[in-house]
């Protein structure tokens, strides 16, 4: 199996989510797997209390300066090495043993160059059903037995990762560089926008369909991935024309729906 990847964990205040994703991560993976913990510049002191309490043993990044999510993902990626990389925003709950299932998606073929999970809230990725956000499951752990228990796992193409939880290739990374800080340096879009290079120079970006990481999430781009923030929609689009038409023929064909059946067939 391939090197182990790094986890990265962009932090800005949300000291409650923050708890329970640490407390996920130290509770899902081994102790061996390097976690990098990036606060850009919490306000909220609780938030520096979660991290003195549960990431001891973890690298944690102290950023003097508020400078954004796409910034703070980028260093994470620098701070990473040679490894791959996990984004995990600090708003999730990853259950069962995700990392492991993410290690043999990403070995099942090298032209992978994202993974996103299966979660509640994640827009193409969603359950119980597509582009709808359901609450936060009460068990995350039933999600992830689903989901195992569903079959063997397809890998589906997706058109986009979702950046709630976000396997990327080291290869990748280093062919098509990081995420835009120009043009999407205050967030939404960036990771669509990675996405389409990295599929323009004939990369892949798949589900994987045995693991599940529940997602607290807040309303952002919506099913074609368009957020709040008008400049990065524009420049999403500016430079993807046929971003919205390869997203919305995805979601009419709903490729992974079969998929989805199985899983909500194994739920309790």
């Amino acid at each position: 199996m391939s090197e182990t990847p790094a986890i990265v964990i962009p932090v800005f205040n949300a000291a409650e989510q923050l708890r329970r994703c640490l407390a996920a991560v130290r509770a899902t993976v081994a102790a061996d797997v390097p976690v990098i913990v990036i606060d850009d510049a919490s306000t909220d002191p609780a938030a520096g209390e979660a991290l003195d309490e549960l990431a001891a043993g973890w690298r944690v990044i102290r950023r003097p300066d508020n400078r954004g999510f796409v910034a703070t993902a980028n260093q994470g990626m620098r701070a990473a090495g040679a490894r791959d990389v996990v984004l995990l925003n600090s708003d999730t709950i990853p259950a069962g043993d995700w990392l492991e299932r993410f290690r043999h998606c990403a070995d099942s073929d090298p032209a992978i160059a994202s993974i996103t999970p299966f979660t509640n809230n994640g827009e193409i990725a969603s359950l119980p059903e597509l582009c709808k956000p359901a609450p936060m499951p009460e068990d995350p752990e039933a999600w992830a037995l689903a989901c195992r228990r569903a079959g063997p796992p397809q890998y589906p193409d997706l058109p986009t990762a979702v950046g709630f939880c976000m396997y990327m290739r080291r290869a990748c990374i280093e062919r098509i560089g990081g995420f835009d800080e120009q043009a999407f340096g205050r967030g939404y879009g960036e990771e669509n926008d990675w996405c389409m290079r990295a599929a323009e120079a004939g990369w892949r970006h798949v589900l994987c369909d045995d693991a599940f990481v529940a997602h607290q999430g807040a309303a952002s781009f919506g099913p074609l991935g368009l957020g709040p923030g008008e400049d990065a929609m524009h420049a999403l689009l500016e430079r993807h024309p046929a971003y919205l038409e390869i997203v919305q023929n995805f979601i009419r064909r709903d490729p992974i729906a079969p998929i989805r059946g199985r899983v909500l067939e194994h739920l309790p």
